[in-house]
């Protein structure tokens, strides 16, 4: 399945038991073309508030036990039914994708990580659910993995969300450390630019080793998946100060080389 810009999910995972692939391409499906639905196209924001506003009714639909006509939901439906999947972490993520449509800009980082905690944090929960481990401990780390990944992934895109004109730093950062969206604008890497980034790095790298320690805690597959998760947001993030912070000419990617020190990293957990 094609993972190109909904990040978050494992679906591609050569760790990823072949008993759950079903179940995580039926969420994948879901979210993926909510998102879509958010973001691709050239669909008026009304047209997009109305098609995930079906979305959220045949989730209702679901919670109902009603049956579904639509394949796409009919799978979904049976996925929350064999193992027993709440509704929220899906409702949560229809908000976000809600958001999206009219929200292109946060005033601070508390505004910011809300979005995360329903753009993210359910991926988690639900694959978390998914192997029987959803405990409390469990899914607080996880949020914290997941929401750094996201983080990450805006630092990683800052030319890409801008040209949206999107802005995923927080505004109150930005104002502190002297930059505006008009120089994002202009790709102007300069000192108050790298300052902000550093600073906003740190935040990302520091949420994502407070999570961490879930990866070692699961055993089996799940804890290597998310060793290799963990190690490859940290790897990004070092990836873009190795380019000193410019994202606009240099868009860190993963490459062969990095992979093997993922791997090894992630040995060394």
């Amino acid at each position: 399945m094609p993972v190109d810009h909904y990040e978050n999910f494992p679906v591609a995972s050569v760790l990823l038991p072949r008993r759950l692939v079903p179940a995580v391409e039926a969420i994948y499906a879901f979210a993926r073309s909510a998102d879509d639905l958010a973001d691709e196209g050239d669909a008026a924001p009304a047209e997009r508030l109305a098609a995930l506003a079906a979305y959220e009714q045949a989730l209702a639909s679901i919670g109902r036990g009603e049956r579904q006509h639509e394949h796409m939901f009919d799978r979904l439906a049976a996925t929350i039914a064999q193992y027993n999947l709440p509704l929220q972490p899906f409702y949560d993520l229809l908000s976000a994708f809600k958001q999206d449509v009219g929200t292109k800009h946060y005033a601070d980082v508390e505004l910011l990580l809300d979005y995360c905690r329903r753009s993210a944090n359910p991926v988690g929960y639900l694959m978390l659910s998914l192997y029987g481990a959803a405990d409390t401990r469990n899914v607080i780390d996880s949020n914290a993995i997941c929401s750094a990944l996201q983080l990450i992934n805006f630092l990683q895109d800052v030319a890409i969300d801008r040209e949206k004109e999107r802005v995923y730093m927080p505004l109150d950062d930005m104002a502190r450390f002297g930059v505006t969206p008009d120089q994002l604008d202009r790709a102007q890497v300069d000192d108050n630019f790298r300052a902000l980034m550093q600073f906003e790095l740190d935040r990302a790298r520091a949420l994502m080793l407070s999570g961490a320690p879930l990866a070692k805690r699961l055993p089996g597959r799940l804890g290597w998946e998310l060793r290799l998760v963990v190690q490859g947001g940290l790897r990004i993030l070092d990836a873009i100060e190795k380019v000193g912070f410019d994202v606009f000419r240099r868009r860190p990617k993963l490459k062969f080389p990095d992979w093997l020190a993922i791997l090894w990293r992630a040995l060394r957990m």
